[in-house]
C-alpha cells in the first residue's frame, strides 16, 4: 500500500472533482494507487517492520532487553537519515519510531513497577497488541455501520471524502477491501493477545509467551500482510467501476 499515485506530472488536469489522479479512470486503479501510498510500498512495509522484528530477533537471541531496544532504535535513526539524504518521505520511519518510542514507554512502566527483564520484554509487546485491537475495532465498525475505512482513502485523493458513498457498487468494493486489509491485525491479536494475557498472569511461563509472541510476531506478520495486499490486489483487478461513480461527476 505504498507509492506515488499514478506518477502524475505537475499541471496535468484530472478527473472533474478528483485532483491529482490524472491516468487513473477507475475506481479499483484508484484505490490500488492510494492504498500503496497509504502503506508506502516495499520500502515503507519494510521500514515500519524491520525494527520491530530486530528487537524480537536481538532479545530472543540473547535476552538482553537494552540491547534489543538500542539496536532496533539504532537502525531506524540509520533509516530516518536516508531518508532526509534523499529528500523523501520520512512518514514510514517516523512510524516506525513512534512505535519503538511507545514500547519503551511500556518497558520503563514495567520497570518501574518492579519487573523482571522478562516482564519488561513482555511489556514491549502489548502497545502493537492494543493498538492491532483498536484498528480491527474501528475498521470492522466502519464496514458494520456502511462506510469502510477504504472508502475514505478513496475520498482523500477524489477531493470530495463522501461522494464515494453515493454509490452501493463503490460502498461494497471499499466494503469488502477494509475486511481483508483489516485480516492481518485482527489475527495477529487474536493470536497475540491471549498468550500475552497468559504469560502476565503466570499460566506460561514468561520467557515462553515472549518466545512465542516473537515467533507469532516474525513468522505470522509478514505472510499475513503479503497474502492480504495480494487479496486485494486481486479484488482490485476483477472489476472495473469508472471513477465517475465515485467522485460524483458525469461520465464522458
Amino acid at each position: 500500500m505504498s507509492g506515488p499515485v499514478g506518477g502524475t506530472p505537475p499541471g496535468t488536469p484530472g478527473p472533474p472533482d478528483a485532483p491529482g489522479v490524472a491516468g487513473i479512470d477507475s475506481v479499483e486503479a484508484l484505490v490500488r494507487a492510494q492504498m500503496a501510498r497509504a502503506l508506502g510500498g516495499r520500502r515503507g512495509m519494510v521500514e515500519a517492520g524491520v525494527p520491530g522484528a530486530l528487537f524480537t530477533v536481538i532479545w530472543l537471541a540473547t535476552k538482553e532487553l537494552p540491547v534489543a531496544l538500542v539496536a532496533s532504535l539504532a537502525v531506524t535513526v540509520v533509516m530516518l537519515v536516508v531518508r532526509l539524504v534523499q529528500r523523501s518521505t520520512v512518514q514510514f520511519v517516523l512510524n516506525a519510531l513512534f512505535a519503538i518510542g511507545i514500547g519503551y514507554l511500556f518497558v520503563r512502566l514495567a520497570a518501574a513497577s518492579g519487573g523482571s527483564e522478562s516482564e519488561q520484554a513482555l511489556a514491549f509487546f502489548l502497545p502493537g497488541i492494543l493498538v492491532s485491537t483498536g484498528y480491527t475495532v474501528v475498521m470492522a465498525g466502519s464496514c458494520l455501520v456502511g462506510w469502510p475505512f477504504v472508502g475514505f482513502l478513496l475520498g482523500s485523493v477524489t477531493g470530495d471524502p463522501t461522494a464515494w458513498h453515493a454509490d452501493r457498487q463503490v460502498v461494497g468494493l471499499c466494503s469488502r477491501l477494509t475486511w481483508i486489509f483489516l485480516l492481518p491485525g485482527a489475527i495477529g491479536a487474536g493470536l497475540q493477545g491471549p498468550v500475552w494475557l497468559a504469560g502476565w498472569s503466570g499460566v506460561i511461563d514468561i520467557d515462553l509467551a515472549v518466545l512465542v509472541l516473537g515467533v507469532l510476531r516474525l513468522g505470522l506478520g509478514w505472510p499475513l500482510r503479503i497474502a492480504s495486499w495480494s487479496a486485494m490486489i486481486w479484488v482490485l483487478t476483477r472489476d472495473r467501476t469508472p471513477i465517475e461513480q465515485a467522485t460524483g461527476s458525469p461520465a464522458s
